[in-house]
């Protein structure tokens, strides 16, 4: 990267906590969201339990109405308050709760988007229902969850939606950080949203790749994923622009790889090749070896085949500089969170640098041999860490993974 990358501001909400310093707490006390889920019939399926969120309230300042509220999207009412907490912690909002930069790239990951809506639409057609038909369309739109942010929080400026499977999340941050590399923009507000949606979660019901059991990471017994909903978001800035404000660096994106494998609509190519590629490539522009990362939150999903090559993985980009890298998947506390996933998690791989804290590894009883070493137990800490690793794959072969640094590229090695 040409320009050091500074992050300056982060919130989320996940089923953890309404806000990023709850979500952390809960993370790291050992809690999980999982419990029977009541947004919708679950009546049928295999399986009946998410982890699911807790709203917020809208911020204070969003100016929106009364009417304008009763028509956002669930998965803008989680996007809005982990947005607004991102700008406020990096002092840029004004006394009124809005952007003091009418003009903020946006960079946003999702998959469902507002699918809630749609689906909606087509119950009350089903029933023969018109009443509010066209309000439901009109509000469907790919970018309405864009249009809502702004709206809220009193910003525009140009906008990309990364809908890549469960990598967007890392995607999204990785493309803002790439606009801040190139000189495209100097401070972007990066992240992802999902909410849980009826056709989602019947989806992956039907591909049995949910758990009817605990969601078990890199567990010889797993045997399926829990999903989840979050919002979570960063504010990237030039080391330059944010040093002009005064703004104090939380860390530093040092580092971003993605890759496709190209082997299977779902499955990952079985000798993680492609994993290790793209690790190595977020390493390589780090300017860090492999040995030099102090933790990694990994992708983990808890699905046999996932985790069996994510830990080949692992092993072969060690090699023989193993170290003491330390390993999680946070997905067994808040779930896999789809397009918010990799925002979420690059959020905590942050945190855990900055804290020295580390999000153990919940509901491993018999862990896969080979990484056994290196999975985070309760109550674990690392004073020092210099740098971290956020992972995420995705259905069609997507691998994407971000380095994390104290130090700006400069002197981060």
């Amino acid at each position: 990267m040409s320009r050091s990358i500074a992050i300056t501001g982060i919130g989320a909400v996940t089923p953890l906590g309404e806000n990023f310093p709850d979500s952390w707490a809960a993370l790291i006390a050992g809690r999980d969201a999982a419990a029977p889920l009541g947004l919708f019939d679950t009546a049928g399926c295999r399986c009946h339990e998410a982890a699911s969120a807790r709203l917020p309230a809208l911020p204070r300042h969003s100016r929106l109405s009364a009417k304008a509220v009763s028509r956002l999207s669930r998965a803008s009412r989680l996007a809005i308050p982990a947005a607004h907490e991102a700008l406020a912690s990096a002092g840029l909002l004004d006394d009124s709760g809005r952007s003091l930069l009418r003009e903020l790239p946006l960079s946003v990951s999702t998959t469902a988007g507002g699918m809630a809506f749609g689906e909606d639409f087509l119950r009350r057609v089903l029933a023969r229902d018109r009443s509010h038909l066209f309000s439901h369309v009109s509000r469907y739109l790919p970018q309405q969850q864009v249009l809502d942010l702004q709206q809220a929080l009193g910003f525009s400026g140009h906008s990309a939606i990364l809908a890549n499977a469960c990598a967007s999340g890392a995607n999204a941050i990785g493309h803002a950080a790439d606009m801040i590399a190139t000189g495209a923009a100097d401070c972007v507000l990066a992240g992802g949203f999902e909410a849980l949606t009826e056709l989602v979660f019947v989806g992956f019901d039907c591909l049995q790749a949910t758990s009817t059991g605990l969601c078990r990471p890199f567990d010889l017994n797993r045997s399926g994923l829990l999903l989840g909903e979050a919002a979570a978001f960063l504010v990237l800035e030039s080391d330059e622009h944010a040093q002009r404000r005064g703004a104090v660096p939380l860390g530093y994106l040092t580092g971003y790889g993605h890759t496709t494998d190209f082997f299977h609509l779902t499955q990952p190519q079985p000798d993680g090749a492609a994993l290790v590629k793209v690790m190595r490539a977020a390493c390589g522009q780090a300017r860090v070896k492999p040995a030099q990362i102090g933790y990694i939150n990994a992708h983990g999903t808890a699905t046999p085949v996932n985790d069996g090559v994510e830990a080949k993985a692992y092993l072969t980009f060690w090699g023989d500089e193993a170290g003491a890298t330390r390993i999680s998947s946070t997905k067994a506390a808040i779930g896999h969170t789809l397009g918010a996933a990799g925002a979420v998690e690059a959020l905590f791989a942050l945190e855990t640098m900055r804290t020295g804290r580390l999000p153990p590894q919940l509901n491993l009883q018999t862990p896969i041999p080979e990484i056994a070493p290196a999975l985070v137990g309760a109550q674990e800490s690392s004073d020092g860490m210099q740098h971290v690793m956020s992972v995420n794959l995705g259905f069609g072969g997507s691998n994407a993974a971000l380095v994390f640094s104290r130090r700006p590229l400069s002197s981060s090695s």
